[in-house]
């Protein structure tokens, strides 16, 4: 049944879609949960979303305070996105009063409660001599490239050399610095992390081409420590407080506003 909220009707669809987006993201969330359970949850809070949006959405272009040139140009995208959503951040302030920084004791308090799941993950530094595969060489031609390319690292010449000199990435010397797993395709992770300090591969195909990799450094995973997470703790932190703020906003236009159900 569409709604009207302030006087503005809004649809069914919309209310029908949060619906949609809400049911994959708690089935995701809860696979463990009943399919009647995620339903009502989802239909509940679908409802309640779909106003507080209208609601902000309502009050911001109500506010009659222009957003500064360089906001928008700076954030780049759909300007009245950018606007919309920089006067809503800018309402909810006003409404919160100033958001003030995390403070020390609050980010170091962070971080002695959740440090066991703050990890750097196992990462590597290695290099690469790729032949690409593509309209312009063929595979036969790609391989027989790296072959070429095989034989001069077999006889003991430079790989760092030979991968600016003959690979389709030339470069400083192929390195492609620390990476952790998940960041290269598949095939060549699987190839690298297998790798020790110092040792090159043989040969093998990707869905690029082939290639042959040099590791230098390989680190297991560890426990971050407290300097290398801070500024992410901040960051969370500080987006919780606004979080908060928004909230709060929501709540005050919730309770001044006039949600009716409209027949059809």
């Amino acid at each position: 049944m569409p709604l009207r909220v302030n006087n503005e009707i809004v649809e069914d669809d919309l209310i029908r879609e949060e619906i949609r987006t809400l049911r994959l993201r708690l089935a995701e969330a809860m696979p463990q949960e009943h399919p009647a359970t995620i339903e009502a949850r989802a239909k509940e809070w679908a409802r309640d979303n779909v106003i507080e949006r209208v609601l902000l959405r309502q009050a911001a272009l109500a506010d009659a305070e222009p957003v500064p040139a360089e906001v928008i140009e700076k954030a780049g995208g759909n300007a009245t996105e950018v606007e919309l959503q920089f006067r809503i951040e800018r309402l909810a302030i006003r409404h919160a009063g100033r958001i003030a920084p995390p403070r020390n004791k609050d980010v170091v308090e962070y971080y002695r409660h959740h440090r066991e799941n703050m990890t750097i993950p196992e990462s590597i530094r290695a290099a690469h001599i790729v032949k690409n595969v593509d309209e312009k060489s063929p595979e036969e031609t790609a391989l027989a490239a790296i072959r070429v390319v095989e034989e001069r690292i077999k006889a003991d010449e430079s790989f760092e050399t030979i991968a600016d000199e003959l690979s389709d990435c030339p470069g400083r010397g192929g390195d492609l610095g620390w990476f952790p797993r998940g960041q290269m395709v598949p095939e060549f992770e699987a190839v690298v992390f297998a790798l020790q300090p110092g040792e090159v591969s043989p040969v093998f195909r990707t869905a690029f081409g082939f290639h042959i990799a040099k590791v230098y450094e390989h680190a297991p995973e560890r426990m971050a420590t407290f300097e290398e997470v801070r500024p992410q703790i901040e960051r969370h932190l500080l987006t919780e407080k606004h979080q908060k703020a928004l909230e709060r906003l929501c709540d005050h236009l919730r309770a001044r506003a006039t949600v009716e159900e409209v027949s059809a």
